[in-house]
């Protein structure tokens, strides 16, 4: 076990401060993240260097369609998350209740991202927050060597974390589902406020990290269009209209298998609203040959990316990133690492 980082002794008992629950821990007693540990009045990481997940993928994966479009990033995870989604996809690895992986270290992690030829780390499947300490040794060590950063993130992060990761993140795709209702995350994730996640992406804007958007809407629990208009209109207002924001299809999994999977139609409508609130790059995801998964200019309506699912098919825009036929910025960041010309996919 590695010692923690943001904590703080209060009386004689530790709080957590890296994540927005600020556990209250006694001797002994483990987070609700399951992986933070106070042994002699210190607080500990269970999970430093033990690595549940790793893969290579394409950065729109992620979903990141602004960011170094047509690169490749290396994700990692470790076990156990900050929230208790009962549609989590990665269940078998978010809730599990001892953590378990492959013991290796961010040098380690390093390396084999430059070995499979990636431009970029990525910290995803479960939520980076929980193993804050490993993500910002190994960021530091990626930034170092040239590579890129990412979160994969729910968001539900202290200011002090955000303000300690900033000077070696990139971006990050910060997660909702339903829309941010309260209700919905008390109920189907155990969260019990949401107000941490807007807080937290303020503070990303204020430090220069590249923000996505994703929405994951679920059919009849998770599919309030009203809630949608609120959470596009906080975005323009407070990140930007050129904020790329993602509207995903859910699939039955884990303890939600009874309800269908979102309809195309569904997405559309949730689509058009954001756009109506002035959202200038809306997408649909889990709906693989859908035309919203393109990215296209808002001026003259030129293709300048295509995507099928999360691959690359062609990035047709300029190096600066701006529209090829009427030079108007597209609001892409991670330039330096971007791939243009066909995508490397295995289907085309």
């Amino acid at each position: 076990m590695k010692e923690a980082m943001h904590y703080s002794k209060v009386k004689d008992a530790v709080r957590c401060d890296l994540c927005a629950r600020r556990c209250m821990l006694n001797e002994g007693e483990t987070g609700f993240c399951r992986v933070r540990v106070v042994k002699k009045g210190l607080l500990y990481t269970k999970v430093y260097g033990l690595i549940d997940g790793m893969a290579s993928d394409p950065v729109e994966k992620k979903p990141l369609f602004h960011f170094a479009p047509g690169s490749n990033t290396f994700s990692i995870s470790t076990s156990s998350c900050n929230f208790r989604c009962d549609f989590c996809l990665n269940y078998h690895s978010s809730h599990r209740e001892v953590p378990v992986g492959e013991e290796l270290a961010p040098t380690e992690l390093v390396r084999l991202a430059i070995k499979n030829d990636c431009q970029g780390m990525t910290y995803t499947y479960t939520e980076p927050t929980i193993f804050f300490e490993l993500a910002y040794d190994t960021a530091r060590l990626a930034n170092a060597e040239g590579l890129y950063n990412t979160f994969v993130t729910n968001g539900y992060m202290t200011t002090e974390a955000v303000d300690t990761i900033a000077p070696y993140l990139d971006a990050a795709s910060v997660n909702f589902k339903g829309s941010a209702n309260k209700e919905f995350y008390k109920k189907l994730m155990d969260v019990p406020k949401t107000e941490p996640i807007f807080t937290s992406m303020e503070r990303m804007k204020e430090k220069g990290i590249f923000i996505e958007i994703t929405n994951l809407i679920i059919p009849e629990v998770g599919d309030n269009q009203k809630d949608t208009r609120i959470l596009a209109e906080w975005t323009v207002e407070n990140l930007g209209p050129r904020t790329p924001f993602h509207f995903t299809s859910f699939a039955p999994t884990f303890k939600i298998t009874n309800l269908p999977r979102t309809p195309a139609s569904t997405l559309e409508k949730h689509i058009n609203i954001a756009r109506e609130s002035g959202l200038e790059f809306v997408y649909s995801g889990n709906v693989p040959g859908h035309d919203y998964e393109n990215t296209y200019c808002p001026n003259c309506g030129f293709k300048a990316v295509e995507r099928y699912s999360v691959y690359l098919k062609s990035n047709n825009l300029r190096e600066d990133g701006h529209c090829p036929k009427c030079s108007t910025d597209l609001g892409i960041a991670g330039i330096k690492w971007m791939k243009l010309g066909k995508g490397k996919s295995r289907f085309f």
